[in-house]
């Protein structure tokens, strides 16, 4: 019976192990600067969010910078206020110029910078976005973000550097903005644009989220029954013993 009680325990705790390591794998690989959704269509116009995770355990994100490519300009850029923050844009000349509704427009947005209210801020644990909605998007692959984050303490964390194809992600990788040729593109930034890009970003994470949770339960599920048939097999095992 003791033996049988310190199998049952030691069970139990390698259980326990494992099933915290699985959740533990589960969570985010990494809290670096990401732009939402990830992908776009050229020649049309979307709503992104750059999503900025703290990862100082004692200071806030106090300030985001934002820089535009200059190798792929935008003719319309558009921020969504943020409570508790406030935005600076600057512009550049473009030359050629840009068109945008037979516009020619001679300057496009370089930088956006985030600043965060006196005593305010993200704070440690927390994470905040910050909307965007731009277009017609250029005629290129990909969309490089080359972003500043600043924190109360000084510090600054650089997510700058560029993906190269078929290589492990670098170590402070700038968010990235993937653009599909399409067709038929929309004509201007309506409502329903944003809102499906809004949708599909939702719904893909719901999706993600789901599919690890089933996962996790599965797993765990499957190691607990093997746990509960061991110890049904040793039990029984022992019971003609008891008997005579």
């Amino acid at each position: 019976m003791i033996r049988l009680r310190r199998s049952a325990t030691v069970a139990a705790l390698t259980l326990t192990a494992v099933a915290t390591t699985v959740l533990g794998l589960a969570g985010p690989a990494s809290a670096h600067v990401t732009i939402n959704p990830a992908e776009g269509k050229q020649g049309g116009y979307g709503r992104f969010a750059f999503r900025v995770p703290n990862e100082s355990d004692t200071a806030s994100t106090v300030k985001v910078e934002v820089n535009l490519p200059e190798n792929a300009p935008v003719g319309s850029v558009s921020t969504m206020p943020v409570p508790g923050w406030t935005v600076a844009v600057e512009k550049r000349k473009v030359d050629p110029p840009i068109e945008v509704h037979g516009s020619q427009l001679t300057e496009a947005v370089s930088k956006l910078t985030f600043t965060a209210a006196p005593n305010g801020g993200v704070k440690p644990g927390e994470f905040q976005e910050f909307p965007v909605s731009m277009g017609p998007l250029p005629q290129v692959d990909t969309m490089v973000f080359k972003v500043l984050q600043t924190y109360s303490d000084g510090n600054v964390s650089r997510w700058i550097e560029e993906p190269t194809p078929g290589a492990e992600e670098p170590e402070n990788p700038a968010p990235v903005l993937k653009l599909a040729a399409a067709e038929n593109a929309p004509a201007s930034p309506g409502a329903s644009a944003p809102a499906a890009a809004a949708a599909d970003d939702d719904d893909d994470d719901a999706g993600s989220g789901a599919a690890t949770a089933l996962g996790v339960a599965g797993l765990v599920a499957g190691l607990a029954g093997l746990v509960l048939g061991g110890l049904a097999f040793a039990r029984t095992r022992r019971e003609p013993a008891a008997k005579s």
